[in-house]
């Protein structure tokens, strides 16, 4: 969690507050796309997180999926921008938040998957067909809006 989050949190406690982020569908030559293991609820979902003050939706994708893979993301194109009651969530610590998350896709990168261990506990590639039962409910919303992308693209 950042600076930022945590000081609001402190003010607020556990009140819906507006979580501002970015995340990155990132895609491999089989056309896999990358997950991690989330610690803070134990599901699987994008690399992605909340902006830190004075970041660019762009900047914060790239951070984030450095820091919880390792790998060095590219060539961003921005698929969708992601808000409202769908994208409500209350994590395991009662933390409750209305997520708005700019979403990119990527084909380019650089490195080698490592977990981080801090944000992240695992991360690998995954096809669609074959995604993990636990998806962080966030981003089954925009791993759906991705399936119908991937549709109209065909």
């Amino acid at each position: 969690m950042n600076d930022y989050i945590e000081s609001m949190r402190s003010m607020i406690g556990h009140k819906p507050m507006f979580l501002v982020g970015s995340g990155v569908i990132v895609r491999d030559g089989g056309n896999r796309i990358l997950l991690i293991k989330r610690t803070d609820n134990d599901t699987w979902g994008i690399p992605g997180g909340s902006l830190e003050l004075g970041e660019t939706f762009e900047e914060a994708a790239e951070r984030e999926v450095l820091e919880e893979t390792g790998l060095a993301v590219g060539k961003l194109r921005m698929m969708k921008l992601f808000s409202g009651k769908e994208m409500r969530h209350i994590y395991p610590n009662g933390d409750e938040v209305y997520n708005v998350a700019c979403i990119f896709v990527s084909d380019a990168y650089e490195g080698t998957i490592n977990a981080d261990g801090i944000e992240s506990s695992n991360a690998g590639f995954f096809s669609m067909d074959s995604l993990p039962a636990d998806i962080n409910p966030p981003d089954r919303i925009i791993l759906r809006e991705y399936r119908l992308l991937c549709r109209q693209e065909k």
